[in-house]
């Protein structure tokens, strides 16, 4: 059924839409010059106009920090943008799977599953929680995933930030106190292809595995030392355990083997 649906990918252009890119050849591809998901005109006016079963968005402004200083860009794109998209959804009789963050939880936790009540303390996952209520308000059928610590080979993310501070500095200063777990954006775009077929709902879906971003770091290069939170403020607070279980589909493969193809990949 997946092959012969017509699928729109919204944010194509980004580290996660290019992979999914790959994984939906056909699909109609949107970058953000082509398409502006803060415009609510314009939104439902192309998603009309395609006329598709299946909108997948990819598109969000996660500069965590950023989003501190601009709230008014975070909401527009992470909060009102969705709800656009799920009105064409809704209007077009297509599906929505959109991605949200480990972000909307408030870290006092241990770990967190699909029906624990969100609590955000920043910005970014204030915008991230407001999408997805916006999308619950607009359209039935939607697929919500939360994701976690995500690395790939398009764009900004942790991995390549370690190798560059790593031959820049004589020691990095990773945070130890922060956990969750990494997610590989080619896992994630497969995973994609699965979850269109499942039922409408929230899902968290990750790479397995639970880490701190030290012991993160210590996989990527050989000169990592551990520090508190404390020992490196940054502008936007961020939750201690941000640790997402999923109760509802086939478990991803471990992080670090996800790690090992991604650090190969980058080679070849």
């Amino acid at each position: 059924m997946v092959g012969t649906i017509k699928t729109v990918i919204i944010g194509a252009g980004g580290m996660l839409g290019t992979d999914l890119c790959k994984v939906f050849p056909d699909a109609v591809q949107l970058t953000r010059k082509e398409l502006d998901i803060t415009k609510r005109d314009e939104v439902v006016q192309t998603i009309g106009q395609i006329n598709p079963d299946v909108v997948i968005n990819a598109a969000a402004y996660t500069d965590v920090d950023g989003c501190e200083d601009d709230e008014y860009l975070a909401f527009a794109v992470n909060g009102h943008g969705p709800g656009y998209v799920a009105e064409a959804c809704s209007n077009a009789g297509a599906k929505m799977v959109h991605f949200s963050t480990d972000y909307v939880f408030d870290g006092s936790k241990d770990e967190y599953s699909e029906g624990d009540e969100p609590d955000p303390i920043n910005l970014y996952g204030q915008s991230k929680l407001m999408g997805e209520q916006k999308i619950i308000e607009n359209l039935n059928d939607y697929r919500v995933i939360r994701i976690s610590w995500l690395f790939g080979s398009n764009g900004k993310n942790f991995v390549e930030t370690m190798l560059r501070l790593s031959e820049e500095l004589d020691n990095v200063k990773v945070v130890n106190d922060q956990f969750g777990k990494p997610t590989y954006t080619v896992d994630l775009a497969h995973k994609t292809r699965e979850m269109i077929d499942l039922g409408p709902g929230i899902y968290h879906i990750t790479n397995e595995g639970v880490c701190s971003w030290y012991e993160f770091a210590s996989e990527i290069i050989d000169n990592a030392v551990p520090c508190t939170s404390d020992e490196f403020p940054r502008k936007a607070k961020r939750p201690k355990y941000s640790v997402l279980t999923n109760t509802k589909t086939s478990p991803m493969r471990d992080w670090k083997e996800a790690l090992d193809d991604y650090l190969k990949e980058r080679k070849t």
